[in-house]
């Protein structure tokens, strides 16, 4: 009989193939929960055995040494962030390092997006003494909570005036750019008063790799260490089933390309500008860009040290890694 798992994740379109069965394991059964809001500590969450949780909150537990959860080095959630960084039609910012001096608004301080774009920034000059920050909601329909979540400075790092949202406050000019990993209701109308920092934001991204070598990950899976205490074989199954979820996923998009006019035209310009190997997971895949992730977590106050890939990934040398059957091509 499998071993069975509750796991946690936000919406992502590639794990339809595992949530479906269409890709399986005859070790482990996965039965996926959808959610909006991230877990906000796997350890102690009674619900689930495994959740997708944040690279940066799964670092600062290592740091604790809250052991409770062990990190898989399979980054579910990747992408490049110069274009999260937004600012006005009518604004004359159109450079990274133009950012310096100005207010930038943040949805969350420590969230691993918003570091790692802090971490774009800093390549072209502009680092957190370098500029004035609020971190706030990003419109009206989102919550009000707390988004500094303790690294608050006054004069530095702030919370936005009177909770108001950062779209509002970016649009009357109270904010000179906005950090956010979604784009706010309306933003891609041909009418938005709004835009990406960059025009050519694609170009600015295809140079950062070519630089460092690597998709940024903001999203890892996190299982309870308890599970892997009985069952240290796990963390290399699941990684193998989402590979295996994705792989198929991607077949799937290949052949019907016609969801979005241009879908066809995308996946041909990634085959061209990055390697096939770029998604990869693993430790040894990744170990340069989690390398590099616990730098600015260090760098931009975040951690009081900067822990090493190993300590970050304890068992990432588990080489039992049995095939996995997909039922769906």
């Amino acid at each position: 009989m499998p071993v069975t798992i509750r796991l946690a994740l936000r919406d992502w379109d590639y794990m339809t193939p595992l949530v479906l069965g269409d890709v399986s394991s005859p070790r482990l059964e996965v039965k996926v929960d959808r959610v909006g809001t991230l877990v906000s500590h796997v350890g102690k969450d009674e619900a689930h055995d495994a959740a997708e949780m944040s690279f940066s909150r799964y670092a600062q537990l290592r740091a604790d040494g809250d052991n409770t959860v062990v990190g898989v080095p399979n980054f579910i959630m990747r992408g490049f962030r110069h274009r999260c960084i937004i600012t006005t039609k009518s604004s004359q910012i159109t450079q990274l390092s133009q950012l310096a001096g100005k207010r930038i608004g943040v949805t969350g301080w420590r969230d691993s997006g918003n570091t790692w774009t802090r971490a774009a920034l800093r390549r072209e000059g502009v680092g957190v003494e370098d500029a004035t920050w609020f971190a706030g909601r990003l419109t009206e329909a989102h919550p009000i909570v707390d988004r500094l979540d303790g690294f608050g400075r006054p004069g530095r790092i702030e919370a936005t005036p009177g909770e108001r949202p950062m779209m509002d406050l970016l649009y009357e000019g109270s904010l000179d750019a906005v950090f956010t990993p979604f784009m706010p209701d309306g933003f891609f109308n041909a009418n938005s008063p709004f835009r990406q920092v960059l025009s050519d934001f694609r170009g600015a991204e295809l140079n950062y790799f070519n630089d460092v070598g690597y998709v940024p990950g903001m999203h890892l899976i996190g299982i309870k260490a308890a599970i892997l205490e009985e069952h240290p074989w796990l963390v290399a199954e699941l990684s193998k089933l989402v590979d295996e979820s994705q792989r198929v996923w991607t077949a799937k998009r290949r052949k019907y390309a016609e969801t979005s006019p241009w879908t066809f035209d995308e996946i041909l310009r990634v085959s061209t500008d990055l390697p096939a190997n770029w998604r990869d997971s693993g430790f040894n895949a990744n170990r340069a860009m989690i390398a590099d992730f616990a730098v600015e977590l260090h760098t931009q106050g975040i951690l009081a040290r900067t822990l090493t890939p190993e300590e970050l990934f304890p068992l990432c040398e588990n080489s039992d890694r049995p095939q996995l059957a997909a039922t769906g091509s």
